[in-house]
């Protein structure tokens, strides 16, 4: 998962259709590493298909479980920076709407029905935390 970031306050979202619920939902771009990737390259291709964008540097945050107690995945949190546009071609069903966010409005974000899943959330706190650190 990445949070990619326009600058030091704003940051891209996707939104896309989430099966398990039933609706739509906003999100940080993500994905699976593919055989031979580095949780690095993995996450600059994923924003590229996802949202259009690579970025010149990719800091690793957290990797977190998921209900480890059930089974072993694990997902790297990365913060991207200096995007850059680059497109490529994704395999989601249908195309993903990009939407920018700033942490001057995450208390509005936090409050959406629509922005609920927990890794997310938590990448959301880990690159605030990050961002508040580095100034």
């Amino acid at each position: 998962m990445i949070v990619p970031m326009i600058d030091d306050k704003r940051f891209l979202l996707v939104r896309e259709y989430a099966a398990g619920l039933h609706e739509y939902q906003l999100g940080f771009p993500k994905g699976l590493i593919d055989p031979g990737e580095t949780p690095v390259q993995a996450a600059n291709r994923e924003l590229k298909e996802e949202v259009g964008y690579g970025a010149d540097r990719l800091e690793s945050l957290s990797t977190v479980t998921m209900a480890p107690t059930f089974f072993s995945a694990h997902m790297h949190i990365m913060l991207g920076s200096g995007l850059y546009p680059e497109k490529l071609p994704g395999d989601e069903p249908e195309p993903l709407e990009v939407v920018e966010w700033s942490f001057d409005d995450m208390d509005a974000l936090l409050a959406r029905s629509d922005f609920t899943e927990a890794r997310c959330i938590a990448a959301l706190m880990l690159a605030h935390r990050r961002l508040l650190q580095n100034r």
